[in-house]
């Protein structure tokens, strides 16, 4: 009895010499486990990577597989894309029997050989059956402990960068500083925009410059419009002016100073724009046209808003009215409403320069009609940067800005340009397009 009170490692000494010398057994048997294991499933998830894309892209285009009756090719498709996975399961299949199998065995046998040589001890009167499981009990579950903590180090190496990728993210500055303390906070602006000198080229395809010494002048309180070919730098023009890049060289200006100056949230307050696929959020119809407003505002105000828009009337033929749910992305209205919807949050901020990036191109004839009616209402009395591709939308603006490959090669109003004949950029532009509308009709 007074022998078992004692440390079982001193009374059982020569089993735990036995023990000890299996534990690096034990302890690889453990870590082998978990590791050929948690590889295993690692593999997997990465061979099913391109199948359960095609599976998300099939089911998210469910409509256009119905329409072209292609759910035998996308099931073929879906086939072969399980080749490859099938026979990464397969050879895991051997590599976890196998490694699975020896790993076992390989703690069977040293367990066995452990309570062999310990009965073997009891036998002989050297130890106690108290000793022997003492002993069994500290020195394997200290080999799992040991192969648990082996298999964790490559957790905490992810962990390390997991957390070091996060600080990376909380400490990066951004290039264009939108909460600039030092940066002028404008109180009023008169709209007066220019572009003098720029070099531009977006940070993706730094290789391919859009402007080369750019200049533009664009005054205030009149409506411009900028039309050309795709890629002449329309759009460029409208993510320069709401800051959404900065040019490489040159300088973008508003009411004379340097857009740089300024402070970035307060200069957005006066400027609107009105995008081709307008965005609208998964709220009321009242919720989305108050997003544009900074303060808040009567009811009266947003109908106000609405009727300027030309969207009264359709909202208010609505079951519930304003309170009427969009869906998510606007899902539930048609392109025209999101439109107009669109113009009205812009009306409500009261923007003093609205952008118009393409603000009519989706539309149907009927739509475009009534959209364009609500955008000549609201231009009145602003700084309006217009981008068309339908010329017939642009002809009263004050000014037409006719780009090509990322230069102004014609400037004036509507009858100006045509007047310039046959050898006009504007003139060719809209015989083009005339043809066009003909041949279709």
């Amino acid at each position: 009895m007074k022998r078992d009170t004692k440390e079982p490692l001193v009374i059982a000494w020569k089993l735990a010499l036995v023990m000890i010398a299996v534990q690096p057994l034990i302890i690889s048997r453990f870590y082998c486990k978990r590791v050929l294991l948690k590889n295993m499933s690692r593999k997997a998830i990465k061979a099913q990577d391109e199948s359960s894309k095609l599976a998300a892209e099939a089911v998210s285009n469910l409509r256009t597989v119905i329409a072209f009756s292609s759910q035998a090719r996308i099931l073929k498709m879906f086939k072969k894309a399980q080749e490859g996975p099938q026979k990464e399961s397969i050879r895991q299949s051997w590599f976890a029997g196998v490694g699975l199998a020896t790993s076992q065995s390989l703690m069977t046998c040293t367990w066995a050989l452990d309570f062999w040589y310990g009965g073997k001890l009891i036998v002989e009167g050297f130890i106690g059956a108290k000793a022997l499981f003492q002993t069994f009990m500290i020195l394997v579950s200290t080999g799992r402990i040991i192969a648990d903590a082996g298999t964790m180090t490559n957790d905490l190496a992810k962990g390390l960068d997991a957390v070091g990728s996060v600080f990376a993210v909380l400490d990066r500055c951004s290039l264009i500083e939108p909460e600039d303390p030092e940066g002028y906070k404008p109180v009023k602006l008169t709209g007066h925009v220019e572009l003098h000198g720029v070099d531009f080229s977006y940070p993706a395809r730094p290789n391919v410059m859009v402007f080369i010494g750019f200049s533009i002048n664009i005054e205030a309180g009149k409506s411009t419009a900028l039309v050309g070919q795709s890629g002449s730098g329309k759009s460029t023009i409208i993510g320069l002016i709401e800051r959404f890049y900065d040019p490489l060289k040159g300088v973008v200006k508003i009411d004379g100073r340097d857009i740089r100056s300024y402070h970035l949230r307060s200069l957005r307050k006066h400027i609107a724009l009105v995008s081709q696929e307008p965005t609208l959020f998964a709220g009321t119809i009242r919720q989305n046209i108050t997003y544009g407003a900074s303060e808040d505002i009567d009811e009266s105000e947003v109908i106000e808003a609405a009727k300027v828009a030309n969207a009264h009337d359709f909202i208010a033929g609505l079951k519930d009215g304003y309170d009427t749910w969009c869906g998510d992305r606007g899902l539930q209205l048609s392109g025209g409403q999101k439109q107009r919807i669109a113009i009205a949050c812009a009306i409500l901020k009261n923007p003093t320069i609205l952008l118009l990036d393409e603000a009519t191109s989706a539309l149907d004839s009927q739509s475009e009609k009534v959209v364009q009616d609500a955008l000549e209402h609201v231009m009145v009395g602003r700084t309006s940067v217009v981008v068309a591709h339908r010329l017939s939308t642009i002809q009263n603006c004050n000014v037409i800005a006719v780009l090509d490959k990322g230069k102004v090669v014609e400037k004036g109003n509507h009858s100006s340009l045509l007047a310039k004949g046959p050898t006009g950029a504007y003139y060719s532009l809209v015989s083009l397009q005339r043809t066009h509308n003909s041949e279709i009709n």
